[in-house]
């Protein structure tokens, strides 16, 4: 996995799991790999992707068995889908329009 540097790469490693999650890859209530084999898939620290599993633990898309690993909660690609969807409003899409007004094109050209 190549990282960018506009972006922590626990975060960026945050996103490929939900991006996993949202294909399909992995099953609602489903167990997931673990950090270890993750950081081994990925060629990063534990270390690393540990912050990423607590990050998606905080949003409670991922949760947590005693002794048996870790699990993708019942409605993460609902909570995924939500979080992508605000970011791209808040970040994504202010971005574009500000390139766009730069380019000098009209959104409309988008509307059919």
């Amino acid at each position: 996995m190549e990282f960018k540097r506009q972006k922590p790469i626990y975060q960026q490693i945050a996103e490929t799991l939900c991006d996993r999650a949202l294909s399909g890859e992995w099953d609602a209530d489903g167990r997931i790999p673990s950090v270890r084999d993750v950081a081994a898939d990925l060629g990063v620290n534990p270390n690393t992707v540990m912050r990423s599993f607590d990050s998606l633990q905080q949003a409670e898309i991922i949760y947590t068995r005693r002794g048996m690993g870790y699990y993708l909660a019942a409605d993460a690609k609902t909570k995924i889908l939500e979080r992508y969807r605000r970011e791209f409003l808040e970040e994504d899409l202010p971005a574009i329009r500000q390139r766009m007004k730069f380019l000098g094109l009209d959104p409309s050209i988008f509307m059919e």
